[in-house]
């Protein structure tokens, strides 16, 4: 076969593949997407696992009706202006890419009213063709209901995880932004039931409480404050060694607000809790990190969840000693105060 120009729908779809893995990938771009508008809610409602409908609702600033067709085109964004931008990402998102990504896999439609108009538009994305931009009635904010995902890439299909699998994975992101972001209120609603939600009034130890139970929270230790003119900062929540698990999975981070994948983030936690925990057991703990845009690369994967230090190593020592610290004070954790949360 000699080289030839791919068409435009067979590329869109293979660029969508890094961009959308599965369910959750939708989730996960849309709820950025939802933050980086300024949402205090954010409503987020699954059928069959993500298969047949993700929709996510939020109260944010809204895509004017004159943006709305350029919200979905490839590699178009508010969010950058030149290459340079690269280097001091202060967004969730950047690359322009999610939506219309989505858009070349499913049956894509977004309402979207922005706060200086008077309606909403709408517009629908099927298979990467989109319809004509039609006016709506709808309050401020962004529904985005994404259809039938990987409809016309079957392949796709054959690789995808349970609905049971995928729903887990759902939950788990959901339930991980509504700690880095307890400002804002979520709701998760997965096969017509209530799985999860929180109340958006700022309390975390509130927030973990619902995603752990009210023992574990309860147990939780807010990490020891450290200098805070040092150019990494690092807070968040960990466990004492009596509460473990018998797999990493329990540790997530958030580096500058956006959850990420570093195996040296977790080979620094399990060296603090180094003849704490016995071989074959982890801790539970969620850790936010913050630092200068331009000390973290974010531009590695096009999915986001990957990052780059450009001073790996203090990251690594940042992590270890504030955690360690934390672990040799034993300071008494704090009671969970639910009352005036839900």
């Amino acid at each position: 076969m000699p080289i030839h120009v791919l068409p435009e729908e067979v590329a869109s779809a293979i660029a969508a593949g890094e961009v959308v893995e599965r369910p959750a990938s939708v989730v996960k771009e849309l709820i950025e997407n939802a933050i980086d508008a300024g949402a205090t809610r954010i409503d987020i409602l699954i059928e069959t696992g993500g298969r047949k409908l993700v929709q996510v609702s939020d109260d944010g600033a809204g895509i004017p009706a004159d943006e709305l067709e350029l919200a979905v085109a490839r590699y178009a964004t508010s969010k950058l202006e030149s290459a340079q931008d690269l280097f001091e990402i202060g967004t969730l998102g950047f690359r322009g890419e999610a939506l219309a990504s989505i858009g070349a896999v499913s049956r894509l439609e977004i309402i979207s009213r922005s706060q200086h108009e008077s309606a909403a538009a709408r517009l629908t994305v099927e298979g990467g063709k989109a319809g004509k931009v039609k006016s709506i009635g709808a309050p401020q904010g962004t529904v985005v209901s994404v259809r039938d995902l990987f409809f016309n890439v079957p392949a796709r299909l054959e690789f995808m995880r349970t609905e049971r699998t995928e729903r887990r994975q759902i939950s788990t992101l959901v339930t991980r932004y509504a700690l880095a972001y307890p400002q804002i209120a979520f709701s998760l609603r997965q096969e017509d039931r209530q799985s999860f939600q929180s109340s958006g009034n700022g309390n975390q130890l509130a927030v973990a409480a619902a995603v752990y139970g009210l023992e574990v929270a309860q147990s939780l230790i807010p990490l020891n404050p450290m200098d805070p003119d040092a150019p990494i900062h690092v807070t968040g929540l960990i466990s004492p060694p009596s509460v473990n698990r018998s797999n990493r999975n329990e540790m997530t981070f958030f580096v500058n607000g956006r959850w990420v994948q570093d195996s040296s983030l977790s080979a620094a936690i399990l060296q603090a809790y180094h003849t704490f925990l016995m071989v074959g057991r982890y801790p539970l703990a969620v850790l936010f990190l913050e630092m200068a845009p331009d000390s973290v690369d974010v531009n590695v994967h096009p999915a986001k969840t990957e990052v780059r230090f450009r001073q790996q190593n203090e990251v690594f020592s940042a992590v270890q000693r504030v955690v360690r610290a934390t672990l040799l004070g034993q300071v008494t954790p704090p009671q969970v105060e639910l009352g005036a949360s839900w």
